[in-house]
């Protein structure tokens, strides 16, 4: 009787712990998971994400997540948890999505990929550790491709570093370089200061500021006087300290401004960094003139596309926009039509008589300006470590489109004309090749 009850108990107490267990789990899956059926439901009911050429970047497939275009503008898409947006659009417009609502974007897959091959294949090639594109249609702002190098599937995101996941042309900030000498000497055409063929003395150092000063200086050899179109060609530091000399700051500054550096960029939902500009009580000679060759600043390659586009659009800001419909377009006139056309033509000048077998294709006209900036590296300008950076767009006398490019701490050939030119060149083969635009003749065939 004894052994019977022994055996009994023994029983019941399995059965205890197995109801125990099967609590525990039970609790489990409510505090650290959701049912599958919950799960399901969630997934399936969530909204598709779409390119603006039909081309589907995310939806849901029988109860999971899926990218069907893989790696292909990854870091813009971002990547879903199990019930919610975890980065990028899937996290910026998460309520919308969950609720069923689909969301088309302004991307257009072909240049995305024609961006995105760039990259792929010059940031490993002079063993930079990452870069960004952006591509913006002129009249409208339209981002048409936002390009991250390292790439990253969404599909697969837990075998991705945080680094790699990150959206780098909105968020990545970083000094610009002499891409902003364009739009300084835009600027200065506006205000009266300065004309295509006004000349200044230039020899390879200056001094700059008085008591506080310093000496600013060239890297690239040219004659001892240049004028202004020359400046840009051969992209004198000490040119454009000519240049602003006596540009009042405050204006400047408000130039810089109206461009959107060191401000929000008016993009609703999507997470964007800002930049920065020196406060103005800051503005002695030295800062003026090295703010006007894009030094002791900061901005994002989203920043720099915009600002370009200024020039590109006839002296017409437009700010960026990524989503369809998503709430208005700022706009604002920052300089008279015919200097933004004077300025595209020299431009121009810069690809054609600068840099023709970087940036330029014979029978195009291609504009824009490189820029090769030092990093700062513990509180000092590194000797090794730069960004290289180019702006521009085309057609250069109707411009239809505004790249910007930037890569970072490239080890080989880090010159903007060496890395990001070519970048840029590439890009625009590819476009103006689906384009199908036929190049100009030559003067003695017309």
């Amino acid at each position: 009787m004894e052994v019977k009850i022994r055996n009994r108990s023994r029983i019941m107490q399995l059965i205890a712990l197995m109801m125990f267990l099967t609590l525990v789990w039970a609790y489990a899956q409510l505090e650290w998971g959701v049912p599958q059926g919950v799960k399901r439901t969630v997934v399936q009911a969530r909204g598709t994400i779409v390119a603006a050429d039909g081309k589907v970047l995310a939806q849901s497939v029988d109860g999971k997540r899926v990218y069907p275009q893989g790696k292909l503008a990854g870091q813009v898409v971002g990547m879903m948890g199990t019930t919610e947006g975890l980065e990028g659009l899937e996290f910026a417009y998460n309520r919308m999505l969950e609720s069923g609502q689909n969301l088309r974007l302004t991307l257009d897959t072909r240049m995305q990929a024609s961006a995105e091959a760039a990259l792929s294949s010059a940031v490993p090639k002079h063993k930079a550790e990452y870069g960004s594109v952006v591509v913006m249609e002129t009249r409208t702002g339209r981002v048409l491709a936002a390009a991250s190098y390292p790439p990253f599937d969404p599909n697969r995101w837990r075998e991705f570093s945080q680094d790699a996941r990150r959206n780098r042309p909105f968020l990545d900030v970083f000094e610009p370089g002499s891409i902003v000498k364009g739009l300084v000497v835009a600027a200065a055409m506006n205000e009266g200061l300065t004309t295509p063929t006004t000349q200044y003395d230039t020899p390879m150092r200056r001094y700059v500021g008085g008591r506080w000063g310093s000496t600013i200086g060239d890297a690239v050899d040219h004659p001892p006087v240049l004028n202004t179109q020359l400046v840009l060609r051969y992209s004198s530091n000490v040119g454009m300290s000519h240049i602003v000399e006596h540009f009042p700051s405050e204006k400047l500054y408000g130039y810089l401004s109206s461009y959107g550096f060191g401000k929000d960029v008016s993009l609703p939902t999507v997470m964007t960094a800002t930049g920065r500009l020196q406060p103005l009580r800051n503005w002695g000679d030295l800062v003026r003139a090295t703010n006007a060759f894009g030094q002791g600043m900061s901005s994002t390659t989203l920043q720099v596309a915009a600002a370009y586009n200024t020039l590109a659009n006839d002296g017409r800001y437009v700010s960026p926009r990524l989503i369809e419909g998503a709430g208005g377009v700022e706009r604002r006139d920052v300089l008279r039509p015919e200097v933004a056309r004077s300025t595209r033509n020299m431009l121009q000048f810069v690809v054609e008589q600068g840099i023709p077998t970087q940036a330029g294709i014979k029978g195009y006209a291609l504009a824009g300006k490189t820029g090769t900036a030092q990093v700062v590296v513990g509180n000092r300008y590194s000797s090794t470590v730069y960004d290289s950076t180019f702006a521009g767009f085309f057609p250069a006398d109707a411009p239809r489109v505004t790249v910007a490019v930037m890569v970072h701490g490239a080890k080989i050939g880090h010159h903007g004309s060496q890395l990001a030119a070519p970048i840029y060149q590439d890009i625009a083969a590819d476009i103006i090749s689906r384009w199908g635009s036929a190049p100009e003749l030559p003067a003695d065939h017309e």
